[in-house]
């Protein structure tokens, strides 16, 4: 099996699993704040660094594991733990300006896509 389809298996995997969490949390937790996503997010961001570790630090899991289950099973759940791990290593490589600048712009420049996108949409429809 081609390791893309792998990845796009694993990704379907992690998009079911990313439905279920980001619908029970709230159940448990309330629906005052986005404790889904904020749930998913969290432990997408830990999940990441485990097999990251695991898969480039160690000999215990195949490069292919890894991208499958990082890149397809926690870029389905969640791609918030790909911008933490990123911001860890820049942190881990004394890179500390780039890894603020990686925070800022990414919460900043996304906010402001989100932003431009509600807007533009709006303005196309009229509403």
């Amino acid at each position: 099996m081609s390791r893309f389809f792998l990845v796009c298996l694993g990704g379907a995997f992690g998009t079911g699993a990313r439905y279920l969490v980001s619908g029970w949390v709230p159940k448990v937790l309330g629906a005052g704040f986005p404790y889904g996503t904020f749930a998913v997010n969290v432990v997408g961001s830990f999940l990441i660094a485990v097999l990251m570790f695991v898969g480039t630090e160690t000999t215990a899991m195949p490069a292919t594991t890894r991208v499958v289950l990082t890149t397809g099973v926690l870029g389905g759940f969640t791609t918030y733990s790909s911008f933490s791990y990123e911001t860890m290593k820049l942190l881990q490589e004394g890179a500390i300006g780039l890894a603020l600048a990686n925070v800022g712009v990414t919460v900043i420049g996304c906010l402001v896509a989100c932003l431009l996108g509600w807007a533009g949409a709006r303005w196309m429809f009229g509403v």
